[in-house]
């Protein structure tokens, strides 16, 4: 599936803060190639020839094909950052506040597929000073998670020994619909998002958690 074919994902206008239209035609291409080749065998003639460009275009716009995954990671975390943060500072109770941070998490790795796989699973490949501010802003999205639980075991609400170990728990299981979820197949990124919400409420004992949709 490409960036093209993705599903709103919560967003109307993916990139839009890629500017001029030619970087932006890069990204998206670079995005495509690099969740269906890998960033190692994606060519820098590969991307432009997606993006309808001559390989000597996209050095106006990107130094090195380093710097395209750099760009694309960056804009994927702060948008991930984002979404938590928005359903942290929400109303509600800590399992509410929880509920809807993974629901939206989730609608996201799932509506966009292609662009949550490079997101979370190209870092590797950054240089080492670009995968430490990545590694910052992942970081911060757990400190979000973490303090949603802390709240709900501090109101009596959640029953987590380790919120630590159950924070990276959540947020591996979030992550992970990015690796297997398919257009084609039977549930929405809205349904898997509920689901997981569920999922991840039960995972944290709290109580009278909403049963799943079949």
């Amino acid at each position: 599936m490409s960036t093209a074919e993705e599903t709103a994902g919560g967003e109307d206008t993916p990139w839009d803060e890629v500017t001029p239209e030619a970087a932006r035609r890069l990204l998206v291409a670079a995005v495509d190639a690099f969740a269906e080749r890998g960033y190692h065998a994606t060519t820098t003639r590969d991307i432009a020839s997606r993006a309808g460009m001559s390989p000597a275009a996209l050095y106006i716009h990107y130094k090195t094909k380093e710097e395209l995954l750099h760009r694309i990671s960056r804009i994927g975390h702060v948008k991930a950052l984002k979404i938590l943060q928005a359903a942290e500072s929400g109303p509600g109770t800590a399992a509410e506040r929880l509920a809807d941070a993974v629901r939206s998490f989730v609608r996201w790795h799932a509506g966009r597929r292609t662009t949550a796989r490079v997101v979370q699973y190209e870092l590797d490949s950054l240089s080492e000073e670009h995968r430490a501010e990545i590694h910052e802003l992942r970081r911060k999205s757990d400190a979000v998670v973490r303090r949603i639980i802390n709240d709900g075991v501090a109101a009596g609400e959640f029953d987590v020994p380790d919120v630590s170990g159950t924070t990276l728990a959540v947020l591996s299981l979030c992550i992970d619909v990015a690796r297997w979820f398919n257009t084609a197949g039977r549930r929405t990124p809205d349904e898997v998002g509920a689901l997981y919400a569920d999922l991840v409420l039960r995972m944290v004992g709290a109580p009278g958690a909403p049963r799943a949709q079949k």
